[in-house]
């Protein structure tokens, strides 16, 4: 009796032992076939890098300025007799804008009506020997420090426009004291605007004075405002390696104003850059980091890269990897990590659409029946019958 029951036992126990190593088995096998499902490959569509001729622009902002911009403030303090222009008054040039208290200027007048008739007197006196010339060089000297005093009173008394444009700011009433802190009134060009621009020193030799440029303003984005550049400052700025240009803009119809924000494009000679497809550079979500995918050998390479200028539909990177000669992926990146097996296809997105359209166009929807399963369901229960 014991002797069956141990062999019972022994029997169970290689029956267990079978059963694990079957699981066992199992597992393995079903790994196996997991890790061979996780090895896919993604179709791309790659192209050829190429070293592309295009025509450099260094892109520039700035504000707008008026050309000339007249600051009415008298070297003088004193009341302020008359303004007679507000903000926005438009003004011509020789206009009158403020006249100030004319007090000092009528006692400076009567001083050299004066003096004149001095002079008139010593000059007879000195051609007939009567007066030394002492005397009379001191009253030429009064006379001549009186006009100079009255011509500095009459131009800080009447201020006229030097300029065609129009007021911006004022900040005085008629009536009260100027006191030299602000201006009473700005006259601002606006029929002519002019901006500083800055331009990195490696293009200082290829900036020509003369040169045409286009502004825009985003307020009118498919306007181009043309513009010239009317001077090259001589020296680099050591902090910022760039240097400044000033910029002449005509504005005769007005649309443009002194403050605007524009931006400008700046022509800089031909060169040969690296570029790839627009569309194969990605940018990493949550920051500025830009990427794009190689075909190395049958299988993806993730580079970083920098970006430069676009022109038409490729635009163009910087990265060692990126060279003339290598493979970019085009169509397909978005499934891609870097180090996946890829299959390159033969004909591009637009051939494939093609055949696509070919073989919906071939196919004629008609309202009539199958023919052919109608006809072949009957033909094929008649043979079944005669072999029956």
């Amino acid at each position: 009796m014991k002797k069956v029951v141990r062999l019972g036992w022994t029997a169970i126990m290689a029956l267990t032992l079978a059963s694990v190593s079957t699981s066992c088995g199992d597992d393995k096998k079903q790994s196996a076939e997991e890790n061979k499902v996780e090895e896919k490959i993604v179709k791309i569509r790659t192209e050829t890098v190429v070293k592309q001729e295009i025509e450099r622009e260094v892109d520039c902002t700035s504000v707008l300025e008026g050309y000339e911009t007249m600051n009415v403030s008298p070297s003088l303090t004193g009341i302020i007799e008359k303004r007679y222009k507000d903000v926005g008054d438009r003004v011509a040039a020789g206009e009158l804008l403020v006249r100030m208290d004319q007090t000092q200027l009528k006692q400076a007048k009567l001083q050299v009506a004066n003096l004149e008739t001095e002079m008139k007197r010593m000059d007879a006196l000195l051609a007939g020997g009567n007066v030394t010339q002492q005397l009379y060089d001191q009253t030429k000297l009064g006379y001549d420090q009186a006009k100079e005093q009255l011509e500095f009173l009459q131009t800080n008394t009447f201020f006229k426009a030097t300029f065609p444009g129009i007021v911006s700011a004022r900040n005085y009433e008629n009536g009260e004291l100027y006191n030299g802190a602000r201006p009473i009134l700005t006259v601002v060009q606006i029929n002519l605007l002019k901006t500083i621009i800055n331009v990195p020193e490696m293009y200082f030799p290829k900036i020509k004075q003369g040169m045409k440029l286009d502004i825009i303003s985003d307020i009118y984005p498919d306007t181009k405002f043309p513009a010239t550049i009317e001077t090259i400052y001589p020296t680099i700025d050591a902090a910022t390696h760039t240097f400044q240009c000033k910029v002449r803009i005509p504005n005769g119809s007005l649309k443009l104003r002194p403050g605007m924000y524009i931006h400008t494009t700046v022509p800089v000679g031909k060169e040969k850059v690296v570029a790839v497809p627009y569309q194969s550079v990605l940018k990493l979500s949550g920051s500025n980091d830009r990427y794009l995918f190689l075909n190395e050998d049958g299988y993806a390479k993730r580079v970083s890269v920098e970006i430069g200028q676009r022109f038409n539909k490729y635009i163009e990177v910087f990265a060692e990897d990126v060279r003339e000669g290598k493979e970019v992926v085009v169509q397909g990146q978005n499934g891609l990590i870097d180090g996946t097996k890829v299959q390159v296809l033969n004909t591009t997105y637009e051939e494939e659409a093609a055949a696509k359209s070919n073989i919906t166009s071939s196919v004629v929807p008609t309202d009539e029946p199958d023919t052919e399963k109608v006809v072949s369901a009957p033909a094929e229960k008649n043979v079944i019958d005669q072999k029956k």
